[in-house]
């Protein structure tokens, strides 16, 4: 990777500098449980969105026809790697720490996936990781008086995808299983791309 790729990461967020020169290891460990080798481009935030729903077994309607059909096709050819790469823009992830006595407050106003989560067989957590409107990040942010910590137990994924949307999408286990396998943790990366290879078995048909 060039300089100039790692100062576009930094730019983006995707890596997070602790001085010149110097980037934070964790960052980089996130991007490549996200991305792996690949520099391939992300989908956009529409289609990510999309294919979540598709493999959830719900109709994308925000998309046309041919987007879905397109869609649908590229699919069928992915691995959950693959899936995991391409979806990664549905949100952008913020990560913070706080008072012990928050997490409950927070936890009602976010998309909560952790019902999802033990679905798929992980113990409950008191660690907060949700859905939030992207144009109430900040204020979210400062109600609970949140602190910015990429090793903070809370997990805000900021999205401009209509709220609705995204808790129907949070009853499937496919969203959790997307959220999971950007883990760094290793048995919940694995039950996140176990997860998504049986919602790509299931589409293959």
């Amino acid at each position: 990777m060039s300089t100039r790729q790692v100062r576009h990461l930094a730019a983006s967020g995707e890596l997070r500098l602790l001085a010149r020169g110097v980037v934070d290891e964790t960052s980089v460990d996130r991007l490549l449980a996200v991305r792996g080798g690949s520099h391939r481009r992300a989908w956009s935030e529409e289609t990510a969105w999309g294919a979540v729903a598709l493999l959830s077994g719900i109709e994308a309607n925000w998309m046309g026809e041919s987007q879905r059909s397109r869609l649908k096709g590229r699919l069928r050819a992915l691995s959950a790697e693959q899936l995991l790469e391409r979806s990664r823009d549905r949100a952008e992830v913020h990560r913070y720490a706080s008072h012990a006595s928050t997490a409950a407050r927070l936890r009602s106003d976010v998309v909560d996936l952790a019902r999802a989560a033990t679905t798929l067989g992980l113990a409950e957590s008191s660690a907060v990781d949700g859905y939030v409107s992207a144009d109430v990040l900040e204020s979210l942010v400062a109600r609970h008086g949140l602190i910015g910590d990429d090793t903070g137990q809370h997990t805000l994924r900021a999205t401009a995808m209509d709220l609705a949307v995204v808790e129907r999408l949070a009853e499937s286990t496919v969203l959790a299983a997307l959220d999971l396998a950007e883990s760094l943790d290793v048995r919940e990366r694995r039950v996140g791309l176990d997860a998504l290879e049986a919602a790509l078995a299931r589409f293959h048909g």
